[in-house]
């Protein structure tokens, strides 16, 4: 399985971001609609308004595809700039940013419907389990444990296993409500509840991992 998210430029013409883009969203919606097996590279090309030929330039298979359609998912809500730590903001405010991203990603309609479809197909096919979990989960993780690392050599929180930190934080985020949501017997926390929720997380954690 390919770890690139698209392939390496060659020479000749450069390749079209915004064409790239186009196959992104094509992607999240046939995927979510027709599932994994029953979405083709044909499929996808007709909904972006491209040449196949045009989507094999942008993306190597369907693997990568999918993941690189993940990956853009996430980033909508949480980009990698999220996990910097910039000078002069407070640790704490870098958390709730990161902690309201996470909130509504995971609570999206699309990232409901996404995780349904892995939790139903991943047991016929692990190793599509296994593409979402490193393009989705596993990179907010990782990205998360290098900004828990930065904080706890300023010395604003004590954060000796970083790994293991960033995965308490998302899982306290995520709670018994997101639960609630996927097994289809609650409704997702919005407005002042939503807000009060990631406080409260935050708090929490601030508060596990003072010095």
């Amino acid at each position: 399985m390919s770890n690139n998210l698209s392939t390496p430029n060659g020479p000749g013409r450069p390749k079209d971001p915004a064409k790239r883009q186009a196959i992104l969203e094509a992607a999240k919606i046939l995927f979510l609609i027709h599932g994994y097996a029953n979405t083709s590279m044909d499929a996808v090309a007709a909904e972006a308004g491209v040449s196949k030929l045009t989507v094999y330039s942008h993306f190597n298979d369907k693997e990568t595809l999918f993941s690189a359609a993940v990956v853009a998912k996430c980033e909508e809500q949480l980009p990698p700039l999220f996990f910097e730590l910039p000078d002069g903001i407070a640790v704490e405010n870098v958390l709730l940013n990161i902690a309201r991203g996470f909130h509504h990603l995971i609570n999206s309609d699309e990232s409901v419907n996404l995780h349904r479809l892995i939790m139903a197909l991943g047991s016929q096919d692990p190793k599509l389990s296994l593409i979402f979990f490193e393009a989705g989960p596993q990179r907010m993780v990782q990205g998360m444990e290098r900004l828990l690392r930065r904080i706890h050599e300023t010395g604003v929180l004590s954060i000796d296993k970083p790994h293991n930190a960033a995965e308490h934080f998302f899982c306290l985020i995520k709670g018994a409500g997101n639960f609630r949501l996927l097994y289809g017997c609650g409704e997702p926390l919005t407005g002042e509840a939503a807000e009060s929720h990631v406080q409260e997380v935050v708090g929490l954690f601030m508060r596990a991992y003072r010095p």
